[in-house]
């Protein structure tokens, strides 16, 4: 049993027990969100003793070497005395440029920082209230064309973060954010393999962001892209991708939906089922799949069975804090 030393307070880490286990078991709640190290959200900083060093896979090595470490990813074998980040080696400041609303239940974020961002489309911020309250959203914009970052929310019926937003965020507010994170994005240097992407929800927005970086780095193999949902609504940049298809040759956009009424224009079915009954051999293809942990795991499988190598399928699903009975990707959502 380690013991961990946490603003004066000592609290002790059970055999096999996570720092972030033992923090929320003693009542002290730091910011978390996934706690599958995915979100980085529970950063924390050792002054005194080491973690084990998986408690730091997936960090920015600026942020290994100045003894930051995942709470949720670490079960320490000796006694530790730990601090939350500091506010300017982790946080930059954004403003929001403009709120619109996409559909009665999505609305669209641009947002302007203060400093340079170095991000790739498809990777992920993490968005900080003022009282702490942190979420995690999926970049749609692409550095090279986009002057501002732009991410999708959906409002979420029991969400804090995502209500706050739609019901009080406006243009000229600032909000913290922590990022990028995630590996789910755009990498050149096979021009002509083909890319299967397939979202549900605002899993959509990455997804859109990793085809323009492609289409903008001038990728020549098809760009397959499967969005999904129940109901029509759910479809809420269908005229824009169909718009997009019209332009690329190599982009294509298939809308599913998996409720009971399809019209002509959609393919009935959910989207991972869609994509992999559509391309049952992806030997060689590069596969993202952005959306609910179980619709990613589902399709991951499906897509190493039709012969994609595990290391050409990229994914970064998480469940968000307070919704854990309604689980959900990176929304990026």
């Amino acid at each position: 049993m380690s013991k961990i030393n946490f603003k004066g307070k000592v609290i002790e880490c059970l055999d096999s027990e996570t720092v972030l286990d033992a923090f929320l078991r003693s009542g002290e709640n730091i910011p978390h969100s996934c706690k599958t190290g995915v979100c980085q959200t529970c950063l924390l900083r050792t002054i005194k003793g080491k973690v084990p060093i998986e408690a730091q896979y997936g960090l920015k090595t600026t942020l290994c070497a100045q003894n930051y470490f995942l709470a949720c990813s670490a079960i320490p074998d000796q006694d530790l005395v730990v601090a939350l980040p500091t506010e300017a080696e982790v946080f930059g400041r954004v403003t929001v440029q403009e709120k619109e609303l996409l559909s009665t239940n999505i609305c669209r974020l641009t947002l302007e920082t203060t400093r340079a961002l170095h991000y790739h489309a498809g990777q992920f911020i993490n968005l900080r209230r003022d009282d702490n309250l942190i979420r995690s959203y999926s970049l749609l914009s692409v550095p090279d064309i986009d002057p501002y970052l732009e991410i999708h929310i959906k409002r979420m019926p029991d969400g804090k973060m995502s209500n706050w937003i739609f019901d009080q965020v406006k243009a000229g507010f600032s909000l913290d954010i922590q990022g990028p994170n995630g590996n789910c994005f755009y990498v050149s240097g096979e021009p002509n393999q083909n890319l299967l992407l397939i979202g549900t929800g605002t899993g959509l927005a990455p997804l859109i962001g990793i085809a323009r970086d492609a289409l903008y780095s001038g990728h020549l193999g098809g760009i397959y892209l499967y969005h999904g949902s129940r109901q029509i609504e759910g479809l809420y940049l269908h005229n824009d991708l169909h718009a997009m298809e019209k332009k690329y040759p190599n982009f294509y956009y298939i809308p599913c939906l998996s409720g009971s009424y399809v019209p002509a224009e959609c393919t009935p079915g959910r989207a991972h089922d869609v994509a992999l009954t559509h391309h049952n051999n992806l030997n060689n293809w590069r596969i993202y799949l952005c959306g609910t942990p179980p619709m990613v795991n589902t399709a991951k499988k499906l897509a190493y069975l039709a012969g994609a190598d595990l290391a050409d399928i990229y994914a970064d699903p998480f469940e968000v804090a307070d919704l854990r009975s309604k689980p959900r990707g990176l929304t990026l959502r």
